[in-house]
């Protein structure tokens, strides 16, 4: 009995041993294909740190959003996008079945008014008349007069409404205020006109200007007048501009003060919206010429509740997601004040979903 438990126990161990034996650990190995991405390294600025720039935007100096002050179905889109347009030219047609309706109803209260204003003026000479002769009484002139002077301001209000149905007219034939080119259309024909929805919009390209934001520690010594240097990078165009307004306020503007420069050649090839940087004749001290600028596009930009960064690669191979401090913004590039190292590269486009972790293939 004894040895029978020996033999009993030796098999259960033997059996724990040989199911212990069996079971072999496996690693999980990921398969997942990396995501392919394209990297670049930091932009040392090209611009010249030995005077004062800022970033601007190429804009008409007259430009305008038409829109309506009624509201009714557009009936025809007289132009498109790109169409050279002349003063007055019709841009947008607006249903007016209801400003006809309403004129036609002004028309005969116009009628109207002039038929009882001529019956009361004849009948107020006749009176003036008769009493100058003292064949009528004064309260029968006075009561003529009354009726009289409503009868002309009863033609007077009709003559006034006439002119407001003009206007809705105006408001319903939207016309170009100048002549330029059409820049936008926000309509089709069908579609349903509101008051103060633009409709279109239209620039005048023979006049260019530059908008830019300057800093609070620069802005002190711009002046109206002063003559500037315009580098237009798209297009690699460097053009001269004059100051020509000087905002005081930076109140909405987050500490950037609003300048703008009109440029005194403009070229077909400079087109409204492109971005430039503006050199001002204002020398920076040894201090800020010497400090190193280092920009990324704007386009590489990661922003997550508040906060902005740009994708790295590790030593692993993988997606690294850095937070950043950025600063003034040149164009289509922004400065990195902190946040990344100058000789790191960066991730600018990706082939598929980028996270923290992921694993990326340069291409």
């Amino acid at each position: 009995m004894k040895n029978n438990k020996y033999i009993i126990a030796f098999i259960a161990v033997s059996l724990l041993i040989v199911g212990c034996g069996s079971h072999e650990e496996k690693s999980v190995v990921d398969n997942t294909p990396p995501v392919i991405v394209k990297v670049s390294a930091m932009d040392k600025t090209d611009v010249n740190n030995s005077f004062v720039v800022a970033s601007g935007k190429v804009e008409a100096e007259k430009s305008a959003n038409l829109s309506t002050r009624m509201m009714g179905y557009v009936t025809k889109m007289n132009v498109k996008m790109g169409q050279k347009v002349r003063k007055d030219q019709l841009l947008v047609s607006i249903n007016t079945a209801d400003l006809q309706a309403k004129s036609a109803q002004v028309n005969a209260s116009i009628l109207q008014a002039e038929a009882g204003y001529n019956s009361a003026k004849k009948d107020y000479d006749r009176y003036v008349k008769l009493f100058s002769q003292q064949s009528a009484s004064q309260k029968e002139l006075d009561d003529m007069t009354s009726r009289f002077e409503m009868a002309k301001a009863g033609l007077e209000g009709a003559k006034q409404m006439k002119n407001e149905v003009n206007a809705q007219f105006s408001y319903a034939n939207i016309r170009a205020p100048f002549t330029g080119v059409v820049t936008n259309t926000f309509i089709k024909a069908g579609d349903m006109a509101k008051p103060g929805m633009p409709l279109v919009s239209i620039e005048s390209p023979s006049k260019l200007q530059v908008t830019a934001m300057v800093a609070e520690s620069d802005i002190s010594n711009i002046t109206v007048g002063m003559k500037v240097d315009v580098m237009i990078k798209s297009i690699g165009k460097n053009v001269k501009g004059k100051v020509i307004e000087k905002s005081n306020s930076a109140k909405n503007t987050g500490g950037q003060y609003l300048v703008k420069i009109a440029l005194e050649k403009t070229e077909s090839s400079i087109l409204s919206g492109m971005f430039s940087t503006i050199q001002f004749p204002i020398e920076k001290s040894k201090e800020s010429r010497t400090t190193m600028k280092v920009f990324i596009p704007t386009t590489a930009i990661v922003e997550k509740g508040g906060l902005q960064g740009i994708y790295t690669v590790s030593k692993q191979n993988t997606a690294l997601l850095r937070w950043l401090r950025l600063g003034k913004t040149f164009g289509d590039k922004v400065e990195v004040l902190s946040g990344l190292n100058s000789e790191e590269q960066y991730i600018v486009s990706a082939e598929g979903k980028l996270f923290n972790g992921v694993k990326v293939s340069i291409q």
